[in-house]
């Protein structure tokens, strides 16, 4: 014999399991009574004709007349055409726009004002690189600059070096120049010549010319205003020609290497001006430029890389520092302009549902463009002052693709005698 409280437990929940099926068949009456049944009947003008008759829960059934749906507890639904094509759209009584939370927005002829703030690091400027070699075989004498990052000046002294090589090929200038034997200037002109190979500036040869003494020792000096970033010799290292004894990095401007949003790419191009902000100068605004934006995607972050020239008067932009640039592009042509909320995107298409006023919505097929700020482009599809749905759009959308407004899957079905169950 079962126990009582198993009993009462049954009975509970088949008194549950009743109750939320009368509840469903009541609400799904309702709902499809308010949706189809009374608006078409309410907006349909006497002008236009009655094309068939269908149940809203089949509407690939189309039947020639009305009466009771074979389907549902409920009358057929008339389906009116314009110029021989069957309306376009879904109508929904304003009762149940309230109930689904259906807003509106007027689409506006307008342009985005797109604008992207972007984080990046400053770092040397790669055009603005001197090297300083040697042309020749010598000995570090004597280093002036001892340490990497250490600044220097254009002219100032760096190093210098004995140049042993030198001495035997410049006495012999000197002998021929000063011999007065036949032949000896070409001799000389020769001798000079051979100088310069081996590596003598003309200031240098010059100077020997000047003074009748031969110069071993040569001072290498900065080409350019920086700081030391590489630094290859040593005080009394051998030095081989063609050997990199310092790198130097200008700071008259920097580069700052930010990441940009794929998303936000086409709006980023070489050439536009920019403003960059940084932590160590609060209030301080530095102009600059984007000086290219390089062919890569970073396929972990998703983001374009785009190089900022900024101009660095007094140095005070160090390489490291973190920037924030704000890129600020000129104004896009105009087109029509609606709430990014409004857009439904199904990966094959883009949908906006139109309010086409009387309580009558349509979805329509749009091409979309870029999106700022929560609004998006509207390239085709939506005619500027047009109202479009924000809100409740999905179910709209659903409803007009069950009455054959969408696109559909399955083909068109005839026309069957009111009654007829196919």
């Amino acid at each position: 014999m079962k126990h009582p409280l198993a009993v009462i437990a049954s009975g509970a929940v088949a008194l549950v399991a009743i109750a939320g099926f009368a509840g469903f068949q009541w609400a799904h009456h309702s709902m499809t009574q308010d949706v189809a049944q009374a608006p078409a009947a309410a907006i349909a003008p006497a002008s236009k004709k009655i094309l068939y008759w269908h149940d809203p829960m089949n509407p690939q059934q189309k039947f020639d007349k009305p009466g009771k749906s074979p389907y549902m507890d409920m009358e057929l639904v008339p389906v009116y055409g314009d110029d021989g094509k069957a309306a376009a759209g879904v109508n929904v009584s304003s009762q149940l726009a309230q109930n689904l939370g259906v807003r509106t927005a007027v689409a506006e002829m307008a342009s985005l004002e797109s604008s992207v703030e972007a984080v990046g690091a400053i770092a040397f400027d790669e055009r603005s690189v001197a090297i300083v070699q040697s042309r020749t075989a010598g000995y570090v004498e004597e280093l002036f600059v001892r340490a990497p990052l250490d600044p220097v000046r254009q002219g100032q002294p760096l190093l210098r070096l004995f140049v042993p090589d030198w001495a035997g090929a410049q006495h012999e200038y000197l002998a021929l120049k000063s011999g007065g034997s036949e032949g000896s200037a070409d001799l000389a002109r020769a001798a000079r010549n051979r100088l310069a190979l081996l590596g003598m500036s003309e200031a240098q040869i010059a100077a020997v010319d000047r003074d009748g003494a031969p110069v071993t020792h040569v001072t290498l000096a900065a080409p350019i205003d920086g700081v030391v970033a590489e630094l290859g010799a040593r005080q009394g290292m051998n030095v081989m020609p063609g050997a990199t004894l310092f790198r130097i990095n200008g700071l008259g401007s920097v580069w700052v290497n930010v990441e940009v949003p794929e998303t936000q790419a086409a709006i980023v191009r070489a050439g536009e001006a920019v403003m960059a902000t940084v932590p160590a100068y609060p209030g301080e605004r530095f102009p600059g430029r984007i000086s290219a934006v390089l062919p890569e995607v970073n396929a972990a972050t998703r983001t374009v890389r785009a190089r900022v020239e900024l101009a660095n008067p007094g140095g005070k932009l160090k390489p490291g520092m973190f920037a924030t640039v704000a890129i600020a592009p000129k104004k896009s042509r105009e087109a029509v302009l609606v709430p990014t909320e409004a857009v439904i995107v199904t990966g094959e298409r883009s949908v906006v549902v139109v309010d086409r006023g009387e309580g009558r919505f349509e979805p329509v097929d749009a091409v979309i463009g870029r999106e700022e700020h929560g609004r998006t482009e509207i390239l085709k599809g939506v005619e500027a002052g047009a109202r479009v749905v924000v809100s409740g759009q999905f179910l709209i959308d659903s409803e007009a693709s069950l009455r054959g407004a969408g696109r559909r899957m399955s083909p068109e079905a005839p026309i069957a005698p009111a009654g007829e169950k196919k």
